[in-house]
């Protein structure tokens, strides 16, 4: 079942074309990250969906409505980089304010839970920390029950820890049904969370797939070894695009790691410490859309 999708849709702002015939489909249950460089397009999307803006051709539809609906914008949650809210308030008063603004909202015990609140629900936003705080966002995104969630960089500033706590509690929003947006510069991310992935490039569909399709799209492999070889002679050998030291061996970017071996193995028999890797998503980004 599609939740919400953006339809051909164009939107310019002066000479500047932020979407040029752009199509996204989220559909029940499911995260999808939408990726793109600064100016690609991705925060017209979202506006869009969100329906902050609309697009001058084509059309927004969130569970089958205008998004400017207000049956649309009830089933809608959102959790945007710029979010503020008052620091003289506890997290407990922020969900309870924002939980009145929603008519079936979720109970508060449930809300503290989902967001992993437990504990602090009754200190003062000021005096909680940055992975905390953002904690509490993400509990005001969610407090209306909504059966969208768009998260605008939820992750951005937080420590690995942090992070991956918030990574949590988004996948279990999902398994409980609901669907997510996602736009982040955290390659990463998208990597652990998304179910889908759409890069957008000047307002169109650059690439779309699961992120093992769009990771599958570049040929590049990561070879580390130690050899007794310097680095100009690894360097000069075929199929061999980029070698850089690391730690006690080398780190070699190549299409055809099997060939690159062959002759590693011919030219020093003391080669060892070998490991190849597929390219992550963050690599497959930047290289379709250099």
């Amino acid at each position: 079942m599609v939740i919400a999708e953006l339809r051909n849709a164009t939107k310019r702002f002066g000479p500047v074309t932020a979407l040029d015939g752009f199509n996204l489909k989220l559909e029940r249950g499911r995260i999808l990250a939408l990726l793109g460089r600064n100016g690609a397009g991705k925060t017209t999307a979202v506006r869009c969906l969100l329906g902050l803006t609309a697009p001058e051709t084509g059309e927004a539809r969130v569970f089958g409505r205008d998004p400017r609906e207000r049956e649309a914008r009830q089933r809608m949650g959102v959790m945007l980089q710029t979010g503020q809210v008052p620091e003289t308030l506890r997290a407990r008063e922020h969900i309870a304010l924002f939980s009145s603004y929603y008519p079936k909202p979720m109970p508060m015990a449930a809300v503290v839970e989902a967001a992993g609140l437990a504990g602090i629900e009754d200190r003062l936003y000021r005096k909680l920390s940055g992975g905390q705080q953002q904690r509490v966002l993400f509990a005001l995104a969610i407090c209306g029950n909504p059966d969208l969630l768009v998260l605008d960089e939820p992750t951005a500033g937080l420590d690995v820890e942090s992070r991956r706590a918030l990574w949590e509690h988004v996948r279990a929003y999902a398994a409980r049904g609901g669907s997510v947006l996602l736009t982040t510069h955290y390659l990463p991310e998208a990597d652990a969370l998304a179910d889908h992935v759409v890069l957008i490039n000047k307002g169109r569909t650059h690439a779309e797939g699961t992120p093992e399709e769009i990771k599958a799209r570049t040929g590049q492999r990561t070879l580390r070894c130690v050899t007794k070889m310097p680095l100009a002679a690894v360097t000069a050998l075929d199929e061999v695009d980029q070698v850089e030291p690391q730690g006690a061996g080398i780190c070699i970017v190549t299409a055809s790691p099997d060939r690159v071996l062959a002759q590693l193995f011919a030219l020093d028999g003391t080669l060892h410490g070998i490991e190849v890797t597929a390219p992550g998503l963050e690599e497959a980004f930047l290289e379709m859309t250099a």
